[in-house]
């Protein structure tokens, strides 16, 4: 498909992707061909069928639950909507960020929480104990907060070593030091024997918000530019590996860290110009990406070619057919800023260590809304839409 300019009006080029990646046996409902509608209507038409579907009340259809309901994509979102959004909804929990906002007096306060089921618990780069502080003071940072406590608490397995309990203590206590956090509570328990895979981890935290700053996803504006923090899918590369299911080897270890330290420096050298943050952990940067489009309702156009992805990635990714788009980060972050200032908001991002391979990857528009569409290195495009469940379940 050549690659055509995108016109003032509505985004032609991305209607026909729309046309093409979703046309099936019915002439009215797919957009084929109907004698004597008009090449605008049955594009219409397509768009048309997309919003009605997303329009639709969520419905869990499975009767127990599937490792597909953990993954971040269609079926964790459909359980968020359908089950506990149904049971708890208020307006703190409505917006679905990283974490809640707290008014508490004159001062603010951003709440998070997240659990920790990575298999296995030692991988290249970090263990569950370093990726439980990190996944949280993340958390907290993709709110504008800067981290300040946290709680653990952890189910363990009756026969677990002890010594792997205290090296990811261990890991735990380097990881909260390096972020500048104190962990203040905490709970254990233990079950029987086979009943939980030897560790898991809840960590919930507490930062403070120090800046005026209103972070949301649905805050996305058209003319906005997409960034990425640096190369993308190595936790999940990493992880993949380290299973050693597939008999792969590759000098691949998880990008886990802890990300408050750029996104400080974003925040301070932008004032009132980031729109989203949002750290790119189950289901990759492409569910991100459709978060963002879906909450704002406009369209996010990727670049193919200026994604950041290192070799070894992509050929682990090539060999396993999984697209890197959907692999899981733990120290990369997505960052929507005002179009005018992504030049000043990727070289503040690269001054920093973290930040090193940051990238524009995209803009924002305001047609087709709601899709996400990537510009193929072959001059095509193609929608990047949110996958039912994950290619690699347990990754963090």
């Amino acid at each position: 498909m050549r690659r055509e300019p995108v016109s003032e009006g509505r985004a032609e080029w991305a209607e026909r992707a729309v046309l093409e990646a979703h046309a099936d046996s019915d002439p009215v409902d797919s957009g084929q061909a109907v004698p004597g509608a008009p090449h605008r209507g049955r594009e219409q038409q397509v768009l048309d069928r997309i919003a009605r579907v997303r329009r639709r009340k969520a419905v869990v259809r499975e009767e127990r639950i599937t490792l597909a309901h953990g993954s971040g994509g269609k079926a964790t979102q459909t359980l968020i909507q359908a089950v506990f959004l149904e049971a708890f909804r208020n307006p703190m929990l409505a917006p679905l960020e990283d974490g809640a906002t707290l008014r508490l007096d004159t001062a603010r306060a951003v709440f998070t929480t997240d659990s920790f089921v990575v298999s296995p618990l030692f991988f290249p780069g970090g263990d569950i104990g370093d990726l439980a502080v990190n996944g949280t003071v993340n958390d907290l940072a993709m709110c504008g907060a800067r981290p300040a406590f946290l709680s653990a608490g952890f189910i363990l397995e009756e026969g677990f070593p002890v010594a792997d309990l205290r090296r990811i203590v261990g890991s735990m206590a380097a990881a909260a030091a390096a972020a500048g956090v104190s962990i203040v509570t905490g709970d254990t328990k233990v079950v029987e024997r086979g009943k939980a895979d030897g560790c898991y981890i809840t960590t919930s935290g507490v930062g403070l918000l120090e800046r005026p700053v209103e972070l949301s996803v649905a805050g996305v504006r058209p003319g906005d530019a997409v960034i990425v923090s640096g190369p993308i899918g190595e936790h999940g590369a990493a992880i993949m590996l380290a299973r050693g299911e597939f008999g792969i080897e590759a000098p691949i270890v998880s990008d886990t860290a802890p990300l408050h330290g750029p996104v400080s420096a974003l925040l301070d050298a932008l004032p009132g110009g980031v729109r989203a943050l949002r750290d790119a952990t189950r289901g990759g940067v492409a569910t991100i990406l459709n978060e963002v489009a879906a909450a704002s309702d406009v369209a996010v156009v990727v670049d193919e070619e200026a994604l950041p992805v290192r070799a070894e990635v992509t050929g682990v990714c090539e060999l396993l057919g999984i697209d890197p788009l959907y692999v899981a980060c733990e120290g990369r972050f997505v960052a929507v800023v005002d179009g005018e200032h992504a030049g000043r908001a990727v070289e503040v991002l690269r001054g920093h260590p973290l930040g090193a391979g940051a990238a524009i990857i995209g803009t924002v528009r305001d047609d087709p809304p709601g899709l996400v569409l990537l510009r193929t290195a072959f001059g095509g495009t193609r929608i990047v839409d949110l996958l039912v469940g994950d290619p690699l379940p347990r990754i963090c």
